[in-house]
């Protein structure tokens, strides 16, 4: 399965349009770190990711299994240490409530399914990440043709 997104930085504080082809949102920096505090964050980006899948997977199992539940709200929280020679670790608690007359090890079953969402599998499976190349004009003309 491949992702494709398009970013441009605006000049205003750290600014930056994130276009998937279909939506746009904003990202941005904190007033603290020179940005306008207009947008998410990418610590914001990463951890929303993470919450929305397993909020999303908790209502797909329980539509899946026949359950009837309302709101699923999550809350997440990220702690990032840095080490002596650079390293950075995180720190990620996950709390998660689910609406409707379920029973305990229902509730247990989907909180477990949670945490097996694609993105949690995905950040704690292996990352390849190149470094970055100059974007080229045949490239670049494409994402102006998204609105970028």
């Amino acid at each position: 399965m491949s992702t494709k997104i398009n970013l441009k930085n605006t000049p205003m504080g750290f600014q930056t349009i994130i276009n998937n082809g279909r939506h746009s949102i904003l990202g941005d920096e904190p007033v603290p770190s020179k940005g306008t505090d207009l947008g998410f964050s990418p610590p914001d980006l990463i951890l929303s990711s993470l919450g929305m899948c397993k909020v999303a997977t908790v209502r797909y199992i329980a539509r899946k299994k026949g359950w009837a539940i309302g709101d699923v709200e999550a809350e997440l929280e990220q702690q990032v240490k840095r080490g002596p020679a650079g390293e950075i670790s995180s720190h990620v608690t996950v709390a998660i409530r689910i609406e409707g007359d379920l029973t305990e090890e229902q509730r247990k079953e989907l909180i477990r399914e949670a945490d097996a969402c694609y993105i949690h599998r995905m950040i704690n499976g292996e990352w390849m990440i190149e470094s970055a190349t100059e974007l080229d004009s045949a490239t670049k003309t494409a994402g102006q043709n998204l609105g970028l």
